[in-house]
């Protein structure tokens, strides 16, 4: 097991220092499953839309398999460059008629499990990038 210790050719024993940064200029998922999206300290067990700096609660959408395209109203409404598509604890793709909708407004989408769709959130949100996550909460 490693310790994080380190030792040289004398036997010298060197620390490694860690620092812990939290971003402050956006909201960062912190845990995301099939059930609960945590933002910053903040659970949502609903589903729910993520911008970087608001978090829209009342998305109403409870299964992929029930998305329409005016489900997609609400995300492109916020103008995103690419969106995240978390379906829950899979990967499921929603209709053709769904992914149209986004595609007719020049709005890529990425569909993903959430677990996915919050990591690939917190490195674009990091690099400032005009990202847009939609979480699909059971």
């Amino acid at each position: 097991m490693d310790s994080g210790l380190r030792r040289n050719d004398e036997s010298e024993v060197h620390l490694l220092e860690l620092n812990l940064e939290r971003p402050r200029d956006y909201l960062f998922v912190r845990k995301a499953d099939a059930h609960t999206v945590v933002i910053v300290d903040q659970p949502f067990i609903a589903s729910i839309i993520l911008t970087r700096d608001k978090v829209i609660d009342d998305w109403g959408v409870a299964d992929v398999a029930v998305m329409t395209p005016e489900h997609v109203e609400p995300i492109v409404a916020l103008n995103p460059d690419v969106v995240l598509l978390g379906t829950g604890e899979r990967q499921r793709f929603p209709s053709q008629a769904v992914l149209a909708a986004f595609l007719q407004r020049g709005v890529g989408v990425e569909v993903m499990d959430n677990a996915a769709a919050a990591r690939t959130w917190d490195i674009l949100a990091s690099e400032g990038r005009n990202v847009v996550a939609a979480f699909i909460l059971v």
